[in-house]
């Protein structure tokens, strides 16, 4: 079978010794114009695989008929499960904390940190989700595996708050006893049990998170010429099915709760999970597919293991024979296309350097192709942006506590109407809902007048915008919050922390909740699609499992950072800044510290942008580079 050889428009192999001895940027370019295609290959990821672009039915065969399949009928299909899933994890988030105060009896400090640790793990197991999905699984599967365990926790949760067996008793147990710790506590099994089945429900999200975004993208055909305002479009619908979900929670579920009790409430929600998996099950014919890539983390570890045997050889040697890809425009890895050489990471190219020693049939361990290198090269460069949204979760995670410990002393009237304090996160999810029904006929067109970009802003451009709205959200916050807390100390509040200040509105707090909402409608969104395209074809669940993480990581940031500051602000002497009794802590300090950290990481976020190349940027830039190169040996000619 042989190789064949991609020559240089110049002709001939590149010189060797300019490509790692002379500095020169001009010689250093050229390494990816100059590869060998082999035929004798035998890898573990198959042959004969087409791009990403592909799509399959559920058994793998090509669809003949794709007219019949994927489209916004399917995904609608798929939205369903999302907002299911969302519904649930809001619900059980803002009721949570407050069923185990009143009803297991625990602290406010350790039910706010179960809860956290739930947020955290539902999002930072995304990971393993995204990498089941993408190596064996396929993206279905793995949310119909997943969407059955999400069900039998929230069953469980249910369970909990139905059953007397699973609670302390709540004889002789008002406001007052609870207040001075004289209720009977939950039993440690109960406990078990609760922590349990709510980490069940947890890790249930772990293949719905990742996958769902990336299944429903999948129904789109990227050869129309309509994909990328399809694509954009269905990630801002995905998100208001989201936001969809959060509202439903923070309004009908609290209401359900108070009218007819922590069963009802729970139980509604294993109800809208069960309801949104036969919706999904129910959409199966209409589902395109992308087959999976076999192990990611495999091919990981190859170029990493490939690379480092191979440190030591120069990019002069005469034994190079060039850089090592399969043959014509089909890629060695199921599901995905081929992907050009670029020069990042140079070190990481070594690991597809084809020498003479490699023989004919050299160990994927040995020898990688390019386009292994670059998937791993790609998941590099990509994790600084979502790693820059971590702050913007844990500012998230902190509103979601915080703020309701701020709306409990603050009159929540609306007219004749009492809003219950748990109802107040749901204005940052209205606020989303509006930015997003006036995305298309406001935002886009103004910003394209500004930024000339047929989308208003580039992927990268809305992360930043939301990144910076929150920086204003949190420092009102605590402006705010230090006018609140004056105002309780001179009215006499200071020790009466859970009594609402009649003439003091809690709708002050409207302005943060809705900075944080445009900051997620812009910041989120923007993440997920540019994680979607960036990503490699085989690894698009990964890659939106990277915005879950920074997800999970926030919420974990946040339990962290509160430790860390009840620990170094708090004495026997005075109370922490997070101190139970808010009229006597210091929530505005706290605030201000979520700013700075804020601030700094938006600028830590505008150098990584600033750096980031887009892959269609760097593709555009190569194919400009070749047809110099021709150009030049034609006039040389």
């Amino acid at each position: 079978m042989g190789t064949r050889e991609i020559k240089s428009p110049e002709g001939g192999l590149v010189t060797p010794a300019s490509l790692d001895g002379n500095p020169d940027s001009n010689h250093r370019k050229k390494l990816g114009l100059y590869f060998i295609e082999s035929d004798d290959r035998r890898t573990a990821f198959g042959r004969g695989y087409t791009g990403g672009t592909t799509p399959v039915n559920i058994h793998g065969k090509p669809i003949a008929d794709l007219s019949k399949t994927g489209g916004w009928i399917a995904a609608f299909f798929i939205f369903g499960n999302e907002m299911a899933e969302r519904m649930a994890y809001f619900g059980l988030s803002v009721n949570m904390v407050a069923f185990m105060i009143y009803v297991m009896h625990r602290p406010f400090s350790s039910s706010s940190n179960a809860v956290n640790n739930f947020l955290g793990i539902s999002q930072a197991s995304s990971v393993l989700g995204g990498f089941l999905a993408d190596a064996y699984l396929g993206r279905y599967r793995t949310i119909a595996i997943f969407t059955t365990i999400y069900l039998a926790g929230l069953t469980g949760i249910t369970l909990c708050a139905t059953m007397d067996i699973l609670a302390p008793k709540q004889d002789h147990c008002d406001q007052l006893a609870l207040l001075l710790g004289e209720c009977e506590p939950a039993k440690p099994w109960q406990m078990t049990y609760l922590y349990t089945v709510l980490y069940i429900t947890g890790f249930g999200a772990a293949g719905i998170r990742p996958c769902v975004s990336s299944f429903g993208a999948d129904q789109f055909d990227e050869r129309s010429k309509d994909y990328k305002s399809h694509l954009d479009r269905f990630f801002n619908f995905f998100y208001l099915s989201v936001t969809t979900g959060a509202i439903v929670a923070f309004t009908a579920v609290v209401y359900i709760q108070i009218k007819l009790g922590w069963g009802f409430a729970f139980g509604s929600l294993a109800l809208a999970m069960g309801i949104s998996n036969l919706v999904f099950f129910v959409g199966t014919p209409l589902y395109r597919h992308r087959l999976p890539g076999g192990s990611p983390l495999t091919r990981v570890a190859q170029v990493l293991v490939a690379a480092y045997r191979k440190r030591n050889a120069p990019f002069s040697s005469s034994e190079l024979i060039g850089l090592y890809e399969v043959p014509g425009k089909q890629s060695a890895i199921k599901g995905s296309g081929k992907i050009a050489h670029t020069n990042d990471f140079r070190c990481l190219d070594k690991a597809a350097l084809q020498l003479k020693e490699d023989g004919v049939d050299p160990s994927p361990w040995r020898l990688c192709t390019v386009t292994q290198v670059e998937e791993v090269k790609i998941l590099l460069k990509l994790i600084p942006i979502p790693a820059c949204t971590i702050m913007l979760s844990a500012v998230l995670t902190e509103y979601l506590t915080l703020s309701v410990q701020q709306a409990y002393t603050l009159n929540t009237h609306m007219g004749q109407l009492k809003l219950p304090v748990t109802c107040m996160p749901v204005f940052p999810g209205l606020s989303i809902f509006l930015i997003l029904s006036l995305y298309y006929s406001t935002f886009v067109p103004l910003s394209r007048r500004i930024t000339g970009h047929p989308h208003g802003a580039s992927q990268l451009q809305r992360v930043g915008i939301g990144l910076a709205v929150s920086i204003l959200s949190v420092a009102w916050a605590a402006i705010f919050e230090r006018y609140r807390r004056n105002y309780a100390i001179e009215h006499g509040y200071e020790g009466s922390f859970l009594s609402a200040m009649s003439d003091f509105s809690a709708f002050w707090l409207l302005i943060q909740y809705c900075l944080i909402g445009i900051a997620e409608v812009f910041c989120v969104v923007g993440l997920l699609e540019f994680l979607y395209e960036e990503a490699p074809d085989a690894m698009k669940s990964i890659g939106s499992a990277y915005a879950a993480l920074a997800g999970g990581l926030g919420c974990f940031a946040a339990s962290i950072l509160n430790s860390i500051i009840k620990s170094v602000t708090g004495s026997s002497e005075k109370p922490s800044w997070l101190s139970q009794n808010i009229n006597t802590g210091r929530f505005d300090y706290f605030y201000w510290l979520l700013t700075v950290l804020s601030v700094i990481n938006f600028c830590v976020f505008l150098y990584c942008a600033r750096r980031y190349k887009y892959r269609t940027e760097q593709g555009v830039k190569m194919e400009k580079q070749i047809l110099a190169n021709i150009k030049e040996q034609s006039l040389s000619g």
